[in-house]
């Protein structure tokens, strides 16, 4: 195996197995992983695989049920823990990976197949969410099932072989084998059930573009067998969105219009039942797609301008015209961004499922590159150790404090090992997500005109406060208050409602 082959194994295998000591130690942070996770953990606790459940009588209706499916499998494994929660998302990257691996490998050789690995597992997007609790990775291997199939299925080559109508730009089709052909469809319906019809969005349009430029092929449409594919696409993802209608009526009117129109149309768009919109002006996606690609997106951009200067670098970038996808790659990899340009709510997560070509795009440079220039292996192992470096740093530092940042994992542990175990844990004004999940759900908000009447029962509780009403609450009870546990966001007392009587008494 060549020297750079083997360090870039080596790299990709340390970039796929650091993120699960993160998984393990790293507590869930509100609000997006905790909101999962504990839907998952509602899924996997009622038995109900049909709907998931955002709390008692109130549906989900934001997500299909692919990743809370997974996720919830993990949990009745693994058990009620961050790991079981986000073992699925590093599944993903996995499968991802395997995909990569094994098509680009037929396509472009073995090296670009694992630099394109290497750089898809070590940009900042993908590594941090392969260790996160979202449905956005099982989107991002939909689509990548679905675009490398379809590039295996339509590959390109300089002139055709012997009786074959090569078209425009040398085109021929080559045979391609049924699980190419069918995982096209596979991927589509995973995308389908993990994120719902943005997925045919963002594997239609690219293929799309690419019939566009080819339209003189009467091939192109007879490469996938579609009518069979589209009819298995549909038994795998149709039968369930018909249940969802049926169990909870509306759903389909809130998640098809709502979601998947009013979300990306309408700026701060209030029609969100469970949380609220990602306000953005327009054309933020691509201050996120520097954050999603970090650190190649950089090292690509300063190739570009380097290359003005440079012909060592101007020969490397050269590469992508010589590869006969390019135009594929590149329709793939420029299409989401430009989509969400005009969408007015959106995550840097929304660029998911663009880091697959981007990377096959990026591998492609770099082989050129370590074979034309003196670039050394290890200079682009550097490169590829900085975003698991940095959140190896992170993940240590949040688990010997986890306190300092948004989750009540201390907290609720600490309250159920209390020196009174059994008493009702309560959250003034508001429940957390990451309390609902690490409490199994037994952990209630109570309300500030509420609270007299709780305490006037006479039954001790505990009381999660927020530092800011601690004055007010002290006052109410006529005393001051033992801190138990103390965390960023809340103090832990414990009220004893007897004192709260004699204290009224006494007034």
């Amino acid at each position: 195996m060549p020297r750079s082959n083997r360090s870039a194994w080596i790299t990709l295998l340390m970039a796929l197995s650091l993120p699960l000591l993160s998984m393990a130690i790293v507590p869930l942070y509100d609000t997006s992983e905790p909101r999962y996770a504990e839907i998952a953990r509602i899924m996997a606790s009622t038995q109900d695989w049909v709907m998931p459940w955002f709390g008692p009588g109130t549906p989900f209706w934001g997500k299909p049920p692919l990743s809370f499916w997974a996720q919830a499998l993990s949990m009745k494994l693994f058990g009620y823990n961050e790991f079981a929660a986000r073992l699925p998302s590093w599944l993903c990257l996995l499968a991802t990976n395997g995909f990569l691996l094994v098509g680009v490998s037929a396509l472009r050789g073995p090296r670009i197949a694992v630099w394109s690995a290497v750089v898809y597992s070590t940009c900042a997007v993908v590594y941090i969410t392969s260790g996160a609790v979202l449905t956005d990775p099982f989107l991002a291997m939909g689509t990548t099932l679905s675009m490398i199939s379809f590039a295996r299925c339509v590959r390109r080559r300089d002139g055709g072989a012997a009786g074959q109508d090569t078209g425009p730009h040398g085109v021929a089709t080559l045979p391609c084998s049924p699980w190419w052909q069918y995982g096209f469809f596979v991927g589509l319906s995973v995308g389908l059930l993990a994120k719902g019809p943005l997925a045919a969005v963002l594997i239609g349009v690219p293929v799309g573009l690419w019939y566009a430029l080819n339209f003189k092929r009467r091939e192109w449409t007879t490469c996938l067998p579609w009518a069979k594919g589209l009819a298995l696409a549909a038994l795998l993802s149709v039968p369930w969105y018909i249940l969802a209608e049926i169990r909870t009526p509306g759903f389909l009117d809130y998640f098809i219009v709502g979601e998947h129109i009013r979300r990306y149309l309408d700026p701060g768009w209030h029609g969100d039942l469970y949380g609220k919109a990602h306000v953005e002006p327009y054309g933020m996606i691509a201050y996120f797609w520097l954050q999603a690609t970090f650190p190649w997106g950089l090292l690509m951009l300063g190739g570009v301008v380097s290359a003005l200067r440079s012909r060592s670098i101007r020969s490397a970038m050269s590469a992508i015209h010589d590869d006969p996808l390019r135009t594929y790659w590149l329709a793939w990899a420029l299409f989401t961004p430009v989509f969400f340009t005009f969408s007015a709510n959106i995550l840097w997560t929304y660029l998911l499922p663009a880091i697959a070509p981007f990377s096959i795009l990026t591998a492609t440079i770099i082989d050129k590159t370590i074979d034309r220039t003196a670039v050394a292996d290890r200079k682009l192992i550097t490169v590829a150790a900085v975003v698991p470096a940095a959140i190896l740093v992170l993940s240590l530092v949040a688990f010997a404090r986890p306190e300092l940042r948004g989750s009540e994992r201390g907290l609720v542990h600490y309250a159920a090992q209390h020196e009174e175990p059994g008493l009702p844990l309560l959250y003034l004004s508001s429940l957390p997500f990451s309390a609902r999940f690490y409490s199994a759900g037994r952990a209630a908000a109570v309300s500030k005109s509420r609270l007299a009447k709780w305490i006037a029962r006479g039954v001790p509780f505990l009381l999660a406060v927020p530092k800011d009403d601690m004055s007010e609450v002290a006052k109410l009870l006529g005393r001051p208050l033992e801190r138990l546990y103390v965390n960023d966001r809340y103090i832990l007392v414990e009220v004893d409602g007897s004192s709260y009587a004699d204290a009224r008494h006494s007034r």
